[in-house]
């Protein structure tokens, strides 16, 4: 399975960089949509990715539109994940699916309300309590990555460690 993580207009380097070395150590390319609000040479961002830049498969978008243009939600296998999500994380069924994208908006503002209102039944949230305003975003790229990696069966992916046999 082809695996895209989309950040809009993401604005902490040291998030884009934790989620830069989950997308690298899950084999998922990771789309970057522009204005991002630091560049990716910043050292901070190096840092929190470490040694995995070489490992990852990178796409840039000047704007979220012209990302949309490019891979269009009515012919793709798109969620946008959103604290309004209409559906949780795990309800999709990703197991047949061949590319599944994932799109999660700035750590101020979130995706567009727009496009939220217009995509409502491919809108996916992360369950928690009521009285947060929503979880870091780093960490709800991994939950929702390794959700949908989980339903394939972490096809590809390393299952039994063998550490301990040596």
């Amino acid at each position: 399975m082809k695996l895209n993580v989309i950040l809009v207009e993401p604005e902490i380097p040291q998030n884009t960089g934790n989620i830069a070395r989950t997308c690298a150590a899950v084999g998922a390319k990771l789309h970057l949509v522009h204005p991002l609000g630091f560049s990716i040479s910043e050292k901070q961002v190096r840092r929190a990715g470490l040694d995995y830049w070489d490992k990852l498969e990178i796409e840039e978008h000047s704007s979220f539109n012209s990302f949309l243009e490019k891979y269009k939600p009515e012919e793709n296998n798109m969620f946008f994940v959103t604290t309004k999500g209409k559906h949780v994380y795990s309800e999709p069924n990703f197991e047949m699916m061949n590319e599944v994208f994932v799109l999660f908006g700035k750590e101020t503002k979130g995706l567009p309300e727009d496009i939220l209102k217009k995509y409502i039944d491919k809108t996916i949230r992360i369950p928690m309590r009521k009285t947060l305003r929503s979880l870091n975003l780093s960490n709800s790229v991994s939950i929702v990555v390794y959700d949908i990696l989980r339903q394939k069966s972490f096809e590809g992916l390393e299952e039994i460690s063998t550490y301990f046999d040596k």
